[in-house]
């Protein structure tokens, strides 16, 4: 069974007890009595990592979603990250250093648009309207607009996508688009021409990779793991969280793996093996640029490393990749899912043990 939107809990109970590929309830329980005794609480991840399939046997190597909550703020500095969730400030950072973003056509904060280096001043819908219109007539940009709020922003939240046709003959978009965009600051950005071979994963959307990186206390830079994210339909945002999928790939060769994990409350228990729209199996699946993605994100990680734990998200456009953005506080349950358990990670290990001894430090001077 697909979904499309949130399926009810007992729904939900149901689609798990049908499940031909779980494994047996009572090895189920068992399993969560076993976390439970471990770490002495409901180990929701069992479940949100698909711990009760079948050929799921290395239960221990996966961490509650609380212990990234731990790990995360110890090797990032609070004051530091800004120049991470502000993607105004991404931008102005990492462009100076030659690094592959996306174009940014225009910005606001509120009424305030700054467009080629010019502000303007807008106060309603028609001069909103036209300022559009202007940015897609112009022949060096392509056809169509990435709207997304410039700071703090997740899970594909108010992201649009905009085209002339939009501008020029849907006025209630335009409202609803200029309501939102004048209550705070987004940016305007010239969409990401995909790679073909990504195109063929799924045409609707960029396909993202999420790819982590960790700074050891040597200096040394080194990508943990990663996966690529996919619209399940012909939305125009691949976030999880939206309704999308996650499909990990093998961090040296950068093909995908067999299956494609969704949300539980969205998908149920089953398992995708191949794009629901366009059909592609995505087992074996080559991602185009893959090392020049990983050598992308190790030079980024380089640039702040204040920020040592971080997601960089990249697409792969039809010249190379390109960096979308950086999370210092990312949802690394998903990397912990795509890697197989990440107290089995080489690169991982060196987070663990680092922050084992600075809790310690920590212990013995309270």
């Amino acid at each position: 069974m697909f979904y499309e939107k949130e399926i009810s809990a007992s729904e939900l109970v149901t689609d798990f007890l049908k499940d031909r590929e779980r494994k047996p309830i009572l090895q189920i329980m068992g399993e969560t009595f076993l976390l439970f005794f471990r770490s002495g609480r409901f180990p929701r991840h069992y479940y949100s990592r698909f711990l009760f399939k079948k050929d799921s046997s290395n239960i221990f190597d996966y961490f509650p979603d609380s212990y990234f909550e731990k790990v995360k703020p110890v090797f990032n500095d609070k004051e530091a990250r800004e120049v991470l969730e502000n993607k105004l400030y991404f931008d102005f950072y990492f462009s100076q250093f030659g690094i592959s973003l996306p174009r940014i056509l225009m910005y606001n904060h509120r009424n305030i648009f700054v467009v080629d280096n010019r502000i303007k001043e807008v106060n309603c819908v028609e001069e909103f309207r036209t300022l559009m219109s202007g940015i897609l007539k112009n022949k060096s940009v392509s056809k169509l607009l990435f709207i997304k709020k410039t700071f703090w922003s997740y899970g594909g939240d108010q992201i649009y996508k905009v085209s002339p046709e939009q501008v020029e003959n849907d006025p209630e978009m335009i409202n609803n688009l200029y309501s939102a965009v004048i209550k705070s600051g987004f940016l305007f950005q010239e969409t990401i021409k995909q790679h073909p071979e990504l195109d063929r994963l799924n045409p609707s959307c960029l396909n993202t990779m999420r790819l982590d990186t960790f700074i050891d206390q040597d200096g040394k830079i080194e990508v943990l793991s990663g996966f690529i994210r996919t619209s399940v339909t012909n939305r125009h945002v691949d976030n999880v969280s939206s309704g999308g999928c996650q499909v990990p790939l093998d961090i040296e060769t950068g093909r995908l793996k067999k299956y494609a994990y969704r949300v539980l409350k969205m998908s149920g228990v089953k398992l995708l093996t191949e794009h629901p729209v366009t059909k592609t199996t995505f087992e074996g699946y080559m991602i185009p640029y893959f090392r020049e993605a990983k050598e992308l994100v190790i030079k980024a990680g380089g640039l702040y490393p204040c920020l040592r734990l971080v997601g960089w998200d990249v697409g792969i456009s039809e010249n190379g990749p390109v960096l979308i953005e950086g999370n210092s506080d990312y949802n690394m349950a998903g990397n912990d899912l795509a890697d197989g358990g990440y107290r089995a990670n080489p690169v991982f290990r060196k987070v663990i043990k680092e922050y084992n001894e600075l809790k310690k430090i920590k212990g013995n001077h309270n």
